[in-house]
């Protein structure tokens, strides 16, 4: 808000007067709060801080002693610097003892060698200052207004940060109270240089006020919370001391986040959504970036370094043969029960909900257990939801972060394979599904697609046309085996009308259901076209053809 000694000289109507630094050089940075014309030596008393004091040296003594007490009584109440004119009482140099003790208390001492209309100074100098006042009140109430509409409007974390960002041209950082960076807006900045090794250099920066600025960190760090509940903090990184309106910017920042989160309480967390957000990107780079990599270890998530373990959990199957809905708070509570799980067990691990499951990737320490640790998570996952169980499936344990895909897409593969199988395990691998899990593996690909069409395509189109269930009974038909009579039970079908379906099936189709190779050809397309249509619409429970196998 003030201009500092060194701008005030730089002044045109100081300039005239061809000033000249004589003496505490390192003060020029001083910020001056007002220009202040003062012709008696005892003027100390009459200033509070800040004021530039401008003389011809008329009333000031030539003793030494009395001169160095003049400059330490400036200094004592903070004056920003002392003007004389080398025209009335001293023409070429000041004296060395006002030198002296200018250097002495870093007070800048500055000589005019013309004669200056000092009423010139005073009016450029406050004048500036009243302007400088007047643009930092405008800028206060131009921040008023874009945080007021930003709470207003309930604005999400990435846009409030993005204006903080913009607003002081400065990175910003939300973080949790565990030092876990939440969001962040580099500001054109290297995002990986700002983030790497953060929650290390979070835990040593203290303020001990709910906003300020640490010096030596260069951070200016407010709390954010509401109701007397605090959960993170917002730092906007400068490397020097902000001005006023900055501090206003991060409070008013930290407010609009603190309203966000008791708006949005039903929605998925900050924490979670900082997850997902990587998961996402993980899944999407082969080549995960260097900043990618930095975002996940100040989520507390080192990749480098670690074995990684994907895990992908889903409500289980209901008790009619229908996947549980995969609704956003019963992934919400499925994603904060393994999140939960894995800080009690101490162990890293990025969790985040997508639109049918909860993803998450385990970053263990080479010489961890993992076996242990899944099974502790399991468990834990499973005893939180009792009353509606979920599938927990595990993707290969790899060894860096460029395989991190790998293990998440297998891990997704597998849950979708078991949802609809019988086993009741803890946890499921690839290795458990079988054939379901191959043909998950293979469900992209358009040769196995193409045949399931082939070998059902006549059957679903005569279902389709004469509203008939054929699809249903040829698929308990290889549920159990070739078993007719146990076929019909499951159809809850007497036998001679289940015979009858088959009959028909084997005319539709120019098959016999007895011959081996059709029962499995059938049976592997079933899976296939059922598999497809999982992918294709989840949520859909009541497709034709669909139900207990």
């Amino acid at each position: 808000m003030y201009p500092t000694v060194a701008e005030v000289l730089a002044l045109p109507v100081l300039r005239q007067g061809r000033p000249h630094v004589v003496a505490g050089a390192a003060g020029l940075d001083a910020a001056v709060r007002w220009a202040h014309v003062a012709e008696v030596a005892d003027i100390a008393h009459l200033l509070r801080g800040g004021e530039l004091v401008l003389t011809t040296g008329v009333a000031l003594p030539d003793d030494g002693a009395a001169l160095a007490r003049y400059i330490g009584d400036l200094a004592g109440v903070g004056a920003a610097g002392l003007v004389i004119e080398l025209v009335r009482h001293w023409h070429e140099k000041l004296p060395p003892a006002l030198v002296e003790a200018a250097d002495r208390h870093g007070l800048p001492l500055v000589t005019l060698s013309r004669e200056t209309r000092y009423v010139t100074v005073t009016e450029a100098v406050n004048g500036m200052i009243v302007d400088a006042q007047v643009a930092e009140l405008r800028a206060a109430e131009r921040v008023h207004e874009t945080f007021t509409a930003l709470t207003v409007a309930g604005a999400e974390p990435r846009v409030v940060l993005g204006e903080v960002a913009r607003i002081t041209e400065q990175p910003v950082v939300l973080e949790t109270l565990d030092h876990e960076v939440l969001a962040y807006d580099a500001a054109g900045t290297d995002p990986g240089e700002l983030l790497t090794g953060w929650p290390a250099r979070s835990r040593a920066i203290q303020v001990g006020e709910r906003t300020g600025y640490h010096a030596g960190a260069g951070w200016l760090v407010t709390v954010v919370g509401a109701r007397g509940h605090d959960w993170a903090r917002l730092v906007v990184v400068c490397a020097e001391p902000p001005p006023h309106r900055h501090r206003v910017v991060a409070e008013r920042a930290a407010s609009a986040l603190a309203v966000h989160r008791l708006v949005a309480k039903d929605s998925d967390g900050l924490e979670r959504q900082a997850h997902r957000a990587v998961l996402t990107e993980l899944l999407c780079s082969p080549t995960p970036s260097a900043e990618l990599l930095a975002r996940a270890s100040a989520l507390a998530v080192p990749l480098t370094g670690r074995r990684l373990i994907g895990l992908a959990i889903r409500p289980r199957i209901t008790a009619t043969g229908r996947p549980a809905l995969s609704t956003p708070p019963v992934l919400r509570e499925l994603a904060e029960a393994a999140a939960l799980s894995a800080r009690r067990a101490k162990v890293s691990v990025l969790v985040g909900p997508d639109d049918v499951a909860v993803r998450a990737l385990i970053a263990l320490s080479p010489e961890a257990n993992a076996d242990a640790v899944l099974q502790r998570l399991a468990s834990d996952v499973h005893e939180a939801r009792s009353s509606a169980p979920a599938v927990i499936a595990v993707g290969t344990t790899v060894s860096g972060p460029a395989e991190a895909r790998r293990t998440l897409v297998e891990a997704a593969h597998v849950a979708a394979a078991a949802l609809r199988e019988g086993t009741d395990r803890p946890v499921h691998r690839l290795a458990d599904v079988r054939l379901r899990g191959l043909l998950h593996l293979l469900a992209d690909d358009e040769r196995v697609t193409a045949f399931a069409a082939r070998e059902l395509g006549p059957l679903l189109q005569r279902d389709a046309a004469a509203g008939s269930r054929l699809v249903q009974a040829l698929r308990h038909y290889c549920a159990q085996g070739g078993n007719k009579s146990a076929a019909a039970a499951a159809a809850h079908t007497s036998r001679t009308a289940y015979y009858q379906q088959l009959a028909r099936i084997e005319q539709v189709l120019g098959v016999r259901l007895e011959d081996p190779e059709s029962m499995l050809s059938l049976y592997v397309a079933l899976l296939a076209h059922d598999i497809a249509a999982d992918v294709t619409q989840p949520s859909d429970e009541d497709s034709p053809g669909r139900g207990t196998q």
